[in-house]
């Protein structure tokens, strides 16, 4: 077996889930990441305003996902999205992590990054989520860190799933520092243990999250957790 393809380095991709994003506003032009300085406005001229609260605010996920466009910049903007927080879907992700979606949570401030895809790049960032869909948030605040007015509309991509309840409940990310919190929070470890222990129990997470690569298992398992799932509030 590839090393890639070990079960131990399979659960530690997972395990990354939703991979390192910087706790600042940045271009990501290619695989090239550079800092955006406070109250510089970049030119978003012609362009979406999609919130990027999990992956999607990674630059080596970005890079990954946009590596066949031309090199053209895309900024993302660090901000807090004021009511909601960020929490687990009911979902097993194509590389067998459970990623993230939205919740309203009145009173909460959530890090979180708006990026300004051209439609070009918003098209191949839809490709890459089949489990989500593009919707327009309502009911929200924002506050932004740079010198750029607050978008007109802000988009986001949202689970068709729903939310992960564990005993009855939404359960956010430890990893996004919210605050302050309504749902108890859990890292992706702790979340694939729960979910493993529902799903699969007479298996041990390592081989959880392999056999979870499969399309069709990762379905039918996705289908149980959607059973339970808890809808975006609105």
């Amino acid at each position: 077996m590839a090393e890639e393809q070990h079960p131990h380095a399979i659960l530690a991709r997972a395990a990354r889930y939703p991979y390192e994003a910087p706790l600042h506003s940045f271009v990501q032009t290619g695989g090239r990441t550079v800092e955006l300085p406070r109250l510089s406005e970049p030119d978003l001229d012609g362009r979406t305003a999609v919130l990027a609260y999990g992956a999607n605010a990674s630059p080596e996920v970005l890079a990954r996902k946009l590596a066949a466009l031309p090199d053209v910049p895309l900024p993302l903007i660090y901000a807090e999205l004021v009511n909601f927080d960020v929490v687990y879907s009911a979902h097993i992700s194509p590389y067998g992590a459970v990623p993230s979606t939205l919740q309203r949570s009145p009173g909460t401030y959530a890090p979180v990054h708006v990026s300004y895809p051209t439609e070009e790049q918003l098209g191949v960032l839809s490709a890459t989520e089949p489990n989500y869909e593009l919707r327009e948030l309502t009911g929200h605040d924002l506050h932004s860190e740079v010198g750029t007015e607050e978008p007109a509309r802000l988009h986001a991509f949202v689970s068709r799933h729903g939310c992960l309840a564990i005993d009855d409940a939404e359960v956010a990310l430890a990893a996004v520092e919210a605050n302050p919190r309504r749902f108890p929070s859990m890292g992706e470890l702790e979340v694939l243990e729960q979910v493993r222990h529902l799903l699969a129990p007479e298996l041990d997470l390592e081989r959880f999250v392999e056999s979870s690569l499969d399309p069709g298992l990762a379905r039918s398992r996705t289908a149980v957790l959607r059973g339970n799932a808890l809808p975006l509030a609105e």
